[in-house]
């Protein structure tokens, strides 16, 4: 294991530069949003009334609240773990095609996420406003928490498909190149033919007439038209 000399070289290791990225700041500040939304309904989201003993959610008795919150917030907390250990592996990929196919399933992740979130925020804010005040004896700070990491997880949800799409715009296209190594027709255009290299070769002989390939030269060369002579009356 190498040991950094100095905090020169700590500042330059590939660790600190990955977690100084952009990305890899909004996929952790997303990670401890939803952490911080479903542990807060998890924890304190289900309360029992005083004159009974059965479990009720905090969010207007409505189990489908607390249940969304808890759903969501585990499973956005899970896609950001795991697009993180994909971002650490990144660099090491080579194939141009499985890192556009990546940036194009971190970009509709990340928007689908930002309008789970926007759902999920209307749909608590809407319960919670409609909850009966001191129904429950406690819960409602841990709600209070919960509805507003909600929002800001819609923020960070937006930063991170942003920063998505920016990937993709600046991946240049690797053009595709072609060579007789691999199997590949090179096309080569044909020059124009010069006046000093006749296509035909003229064949001599006793019965044969010499000629000329001067309709292939790219200089043409018009016909002279016969001169009249007047001869005189003898």
């Amino acid at each position: 294991m190498h040991i950094p000399e100095s905090l020169q070289d700590l500042a330059n290791s590939e660790a600190v530069q990955f977690l100084k990225r952009p990305k890899t700041i909004a996929r952790s500040l997303a990670g401890v949003f939803s952490l911080i939304v479903f542990s807060s309904v998890l924890t304190d989201g289900y309360q029992n009334k005083t004159n009974s003993s059965q479990l009720r959610c905090v969010l207007n008795s409505n189990n489908a609240g607390c249940s969304f919150a808890v759903g969501a917030g585990l499973l956005a907390f899970l896609s950001c773990l795991a697009f993180l250990a994909l971002d650490a592996h990144e660099g090491r990929t080579t194939t141009s095609r499985f890192k556009t196919a990546f940036q194009l399933l971190d970009f509709i992740l990340a928007a689908l996420w930002a309008g789970i979130w926007f759902v999920g925020f209307c749909f608590l804010a809407n319960q919670w406003q409609h909850s009966p005040p001191r129904q429950f004896l406690l819960g409602s700070s841990s709600v209070k928490a919960a509805i507003t990491f909600a929002f800001f997880s819609i923020l960070v949800w937006i930063l991170q498909a942003y920063l998505a799409l920016q990937d993709l715009r600046n991946d240049a296209p690797v053009p595709y190149k072609r060579s007789l190594d691999d199997g590949g027709v090179v096309v080569t255009s044909l020059s124009p033919l010069s006046a000093t290299s006749p296509v035909n070769t003229p064949t001599t002989g006793p019965h044969s007439l010499s000629y000329t390939s001067s309709a292939l030269s790219p200089h043409l060369t018009t016909p002279k038209a016969p001169r009249l002579t007047m001869m005189p009356d003898t």
